[in-house]
């Protein structure tokens, strides 16, 4: 049974709406937490959030049975860890023993007639896995649009000033070669054999398997240092060494076929049946990559894009280049944000397409949210520029600034330098800010596993930073009140 919150709580716990946090601090947290108890006590922002979580997570749930993680703690937990970059063991301790946010989490701190709950790392993990992509951007949704309310309390609503721009978001993932990611495959395909072996399964064949892991590795590493190696008749050398790696990854490709065989009559254990089923995972990617390096080494082919993988670990992954000196290629995938003049994030999408694929939909999207003439401008850089593009957006929106790439027409140069459009191209500038600090919550490298992992961490980073830019600013104001007061 798992409730959004417990709303009989025992003496020992502090009303939410009543935590007092720190307005001088400079850390992270407190601001994160002002964004969460703001969200608390909105009149109707909180309702909203509630109801969006019960539809999704206690759909056709039974009111009966253990009692799990409150609603409102999954979605605190999954905010901070965005917020303050964290793993799942530093979130472990914070939970378990940090004042303030277990004051937010609405649990008790310990002591007297009260037990202390307790969390642990895998259960923290699990429930925040629970909220997926499409929870999170409507929640997401519903934050970005209250948001504006803390920063224009006396003007009222006001059309919005949008910056629209991308950035990598790169997947855990090491730079691939084709001879390390057989390496990759190999070693998996040895470690998955050797849990059958500790686990007593019965494997023939598999005495020196510590020695055909030493030597696949060798040859890797011999391999390897060739090619990217000079000296005389490096070409010939480099396949020599390969021809020695390949042999040796053929061998081990055939002795696991055979035990992957016997252990298909054998398993009957739910743990066997998983590890079967990553064997033949890695046993598959170890082929593929034998194939790769005969090809392309030995063959002297050019292996097709779609052909080529980057991870293992992480399929999904894309190898990007921008254009840029530094980096040159990025391991992930594209995030697109589109922010307004509060910095504020009212839409985003990761993985997204190419920029110039993208400047219609995020514009559709917003107004079909907010309605026609909810936006007063909204710009973007040279990536996104399609004249169509431009012309189509022009009938719904006042200012379009998409400069335009290559060379331009006397018209066209007259636009560019006008004061309006001149204004508005300096200030798209702020929408690399809101980049960069995305980056420092957490959305520079996605820890979590798989596409679905991919997307759930970007919709808990843009909650991380949104709800740290308004709780910021609610501190601000606080800050500002209590310096008024003293003077």
């Amino acid at each position: 049974m798992r409730r959004t919150f417990d709303l009989e709580p025992n003496l020992d716990i502090l009303p939410i709406e009543q935590i007092k946090l720190p307005v001088e601090s400079r850390d992270e947290l407190p601001p994160i937490l002002a964004g969460l108890q703001w969200i608390w006590t909105h009149p109707t922002l909180k309702a909203d959030i509630f109801r969006l979580l019960e539809k999704v997570i206690l759909a056709d749930k039974r009111p009966t049975g253990r009692q799990g993680m409150d609603l409102w703690q999954i979605l605190v937990l999954g905010t901070v860890r965005l917020g303050l970059d964290a793993d799942w063991d530093r979130m472990e301790h914070i939970a378990n023993y940090d004042l303030l946010l277990r004051q937010m989490l609405g649990v008790n701190l310990g002591g007297g007639l009260f037990p202390k709950k307790c969390f642990n790392r895998r259960t923290l993990r699990d429930n925040v896995a629970l909220l997926d992509e499409s929870l999170l951007e409507q929640i997401n949704g519903l934050i970005a649009q209250a948001g504006r309310e803390p920063f224009q309390p006396e003007k009222g609503p006001q059309p919005m000033v949008l910056r629209v721009d991308s950035y990598v978001l790169e997947t855990d993932v090491h730079f691939p070669t084709d001879l390390n990611l057989l390496w990759d495959s190999g070693r998996k395909c040895l470690e998955a054999i050797s849990g059958f072996v500790e686990r007593g399964v019965k494997l023939e064949g598999w005495r020196k398997l510590a020695f055909w892991r030493k030597q696949l590795k060798s040859e890797e590493r011999t391999a390897s240092k060739a090619s990217s190696g000079g000296g005389k008749n490096k070409e010939q050398r480099v396949k020599d060494q390969v021809r020695e790696y390949l042999n040796t990854a053929r061998e081990i490709s055939v002795k696991v076929k055979a035990s992957r065989r016997a252990l298909a009559s054998q398993c009957s254990e739910m743990s066997d049946i998983i590890g079967l089923t990553s064997l033949d995972y890695y046993e598959r990617r170890l082929d593929k990559h034998i194939d790769l390096v005969d090809r392309r080494v030995l063959r002297g082919e050019a292996i097709p894009v779609a052909e080529k993988l980057y991870s293992i670990f992480e399929p999904h992954t894309e190898w990007i280049n921008k254009g840029k000196s530094h980096p040159n290629v990025e391991l992930g995938h594209r995030v697109l944000v589109a922010t307004d003049e509060n910095q504020l994030i009212h839409h985003y999408q990761g993985p997204s397409g190419v920029d110039v694929n993208e400047s219609i939909p995020v514009v559709d999207s917003l107004l079909g949210r907010y309605g026609e003439g909810s936006i007063a401008s909204v710009s973007f850089d040279k990536g996104f520029s399609r004249a169509e593009d431009k012309e189509l957006l022009e009938l719904y929106i006042p200012v379009v600034v998409m400069p335009k790439r290559g060379k331009r027409t006397q018209e066209q140069t007259q636009e560019e330098r006008s004061k309006k459009f001149s204004s508005l191209r300096r200030a798209h500038s702020a929408v690399e800010s809101a980049i960069n600090a995305l980056e420092h919550h957490g959305l520079d490298r996605c820890l979590d596993v798989g596409l679905d992992g991919f997307k759930r961490y970007v919709g808990f980073g843009v909650m991380a930073y949104n709800l740290h830019l308004i709780g910021r600013r609610l501190l601000d104001k606080k800050r500002e009140a209590q310096h008024r007061r003293a003077a």
